[in-house]
């Protein structure tokens, strides 16, 4: 900046209030220096400013390895919203998301000098560390139950899974069948949930659950299953790619979808409208997750040592998609035609 300021002929200070777009420079003024960065390549150093200002415009994220749709979304409109406000992101990814492995990564985070951190945590051990966060961090955290122990945002997924339910009742079906994600991530138990209070509120009878895994290969196991039982009309999956897996069983068994069979699936992968049948599912708006957990850090920052919000609960509505994979339920199928 003292080289601007030469070659331009003024002050440090008013270098800087053109940097900074201030309305108090004369134009003939703010050219010259405009010209003087443009002649010497003049950039600002970011780190230096963030260490004046006491302020880095960085943001951690801890996340976990995976390819699973949900998560990865759930990272992406993160980092969409963190730019959207001018941040930039350090992710700290983990091969196994639990309490030490959570703790770590944000005390690594710490030490570059994040502002706060967002924490995607939706198993039952990650969910139990933001308990133990450092003090003074700010920290919000996404899909990680009511009780995080920090502001937690997330979509409703028990109201996801009451819509799943609700339009299969409402097509005529008597019951629907369950296939579950695995019983330690917070959104599958929270889809049970809401699986089994729909039926329960409608007086219908709660079929036994079929557990998952999130695989298209653990929704075939189970549709190899459901295929043999001729009182299934309606299956719920836990997410798109269990249902994907469920209907490729149901096509090997010569089960009709949604002839014999209606299926709704879960998150609304790219790939949904296009399978055969198009799958209905419940879609899942993760650019507002993302644009949600910035917000709600954002407040942390901007409260500092303020109001004590760690009780702040900000629940996503979900969507039902409706497809060519659900209809009225047809008569009752003898077990000849599945053998």
């Amino acid at each position: 900046m003292a080289d601007v300021a030469r070659l331009a002929g003024v002050s440090h200070q008013t270098v800087s209030r053109v940097l900074n777009h201030h309305p108090n420079v004369r134009p003939e003024t703010r050219d010259r220096v405009l010209a003087a960065i443009s002649e010497l390549s003049y950039r600002r150093n970011a780190l230096a400013r963030g260490l004046v200002r006491r302020r880095s415009r960085v943001l951690g994220v801890v996340s976990f390895d995976t390819t699973l749709f949900g998560p990865a979304s759930t990272l992406y409109g993160i980092e969409r919203a963190a730019r959207a406000a001018g941040y930039w992101v350090s992710i700290a990814t983990l091969e196994r998301i639990d309490r030490a492995g959570v703790l770590a990564a944000v005390d690594a985070l710490a030490e570059q000098s994040v502002e706060g951190v967002i924490i995607i945590a939706p198993q039952l051990e990650a969910a139990g560390a933001l308990h133990s966060l450092p003090a003074g961090l700010p920290a919000v955290a996404v899909e990680a139950g009511l009780d995080g122990g920090a502001p937690v945002v997330g979509v409703d997924q028990v109201a996801g899974a009451r819509l799943a339910v609700e339009h299969l009742l409402a097509l005529g079906h008597r019951t629907v069948w369950h296939i579950a994600g695995p019983p330690d991530w917070l959104e599958a138990r929270d889809r049970v949930e809401g699986w089994r209070a729909a039926l329960r509120d409608a007086g219908r009878p709660v079929p036994a659950m079929i557990a998952g895994d999130w695989s298209a290969r653990s929704g075939y196991a189970a549709g190899q299953a459901l295929a043999q039982q001729a009182d299934v009309t309606a299956v719920f999956a836990a997410n798109d790619q269990m249902a994907l897996g469920l209907l490729r069983a149901l096509h090997e068994r010569g089960v009709r979808v949604p002839g014999e069979v209606s299926v709704v699936g879960f998150d609304d992968i790219p790939e949904a409208e296009f399978l055969i049948p198009p799958l209905t599912t419940v879609r899942q708006d993760f650019d507002e997750v993302g644009r949600r957990s910035m917000a709600a850090l954002l407040r942390l920052l901007e409260l500092a040592d303020g109001p004590d919000t760690t009780s702040e609960v900000a629940a996503v509505a979900p969507t039902l998609v409706e497809r060519g994979s659900t209809a009225p339920p047809e008569p009752v199928r003898s077990t000849e035609d599945t053998l």
